[in-house]
């Protein structure tokens, strides 16, 4: 079923969950208000048809009422969807607000059959065998829509962070084993070392003691290296993430000089001489266009006077 989806409207697995519990929702909505309208029938048959035969006005005036309720019904229903829809937009603009993204709709594309056709086809499906969703503590960040520039930058630079975590994880995970490793072989150590002290004596004591210290110094010197390693990787990605901010502060500050100097340059354009002859050419067109429609005007009376005299 999962496949389906992101098959069809590439989602990814948290998006493709956000879906699903809408269309559950709207679903679930849509499933009340069928049973209200259902109701209003139901009760126009218990308390109106009580006799084998009606008149045509009595007739007309249950359908009348009935109509009434079923559109006051409908009416209510798709007031609630629009304003249910502007809320959860509300939610996505938003949260793409916070990271200056700029969300852009294609009113068109919702009376796009084959799509709607799609997500009927979807919901006709067994969608709610899917897998629960993941309840996240904090709101889900949006990803930057069809822009450009330092916010495609920013979202690469992320990307390659969250690569460099995982592969620290990873290497976390190792170090721990091999650190878990080591324990336990210092722990058969430790146990050799008092099975030895039992039978060889002082001496052969001391050269496992030894031995284990220098594991233990190995230990400490591994948890010291990748401890080092860490920062170092968290101090980067810190740097970066502000350097890359501050490019993004710098761009809106130089498209906001750029639009002041494009209306600077319009401005001085329309101070020079060409554009005052040439608004001062318009002008004078102008009056003589308004000139000649009087004089025409004037001429056409003339003429239709002439004619009503002649006749």
């Amino acid at each position: 079923m999962c496949l389906y989806l992101q098959a069809d409207f590439g989602f990814n697995e948290h998006h493709q969950n956000e879906l699903i519990n809408y269309m559950r929702f709207a679903h679930s909505k849509r499933a009340l208000r069928l049973k209200t309208i259902d109701s209003c029938f139901q009760d126009l048959k218990d308390s109106r048809l009580m006799e084998e035969t009606y008149t045509v006005d009595e007739v007309s005036d249950m359908l009348d009422g009935l109509q009434v309720l079923v559109r006051g019904e409908v009416e209510m229903e798709l007031i609630n969807t629009a304003h249910t829809n502007a809320l959860l937009l509300q939610q996505l603009f938003s949260q793409a607000e916070k990271f200056y993204l700029r969300l852009q709709t294609d009113i068109s594309e919702l009376e796009n059959r084959e799509l709607l056709e799609q997500v009927a086809e979807f919901e006709k499906t067994d969608f709610k065998a899917n897998s629960k969703v993941n309840q996240e503590s904090s709101k889900p960040k949006l990803a930057p829509l069809n822009e450009g520039g330092v916010s495609e930058l920013l979202q690469k630079e992320i990307s390659r962070l969250q690569e460099d975590n995982d592969k620290l994880k990873a290497r976390l995970r190792t170090l721990e084993s091999q650190a878990m490793s080591t324990l336990d072989e210092k722990s058969k150590a430790e146990r050799a070392l008092k099975d030895l002290q039992k039978s060889q004596g002082d001496q052969q004591s001391a050269i496992h003691a030894q031995e284990i210290t220098t594991l233990e110094g190995t230990v400490a010197e591994m948890q010291a290296d990748f401890e080092k390693t860490l920062n170092a990787n968290i101090a980067s990605q810190k740097d970066l993430q502000d350097s890359l901010v501050s490019a993004k502060h710098d761009l809106l500050r130089v498209q906001e000089q750029l639009s002041l100097a494009e209306k600077e340059l319009e401005k001085k354009f329309q101070q020079t001489a060409s554009y005052r002859n040439m608004k001062e050419i318009l002008t004078k067109k102008n009056e003589q266009i308004k000139d000649l429609r009087k004089r025409l005007q004037r001429y056409s009376i003339t003429l239709y006077i002439m004619t009503i005299t002649e006749m």
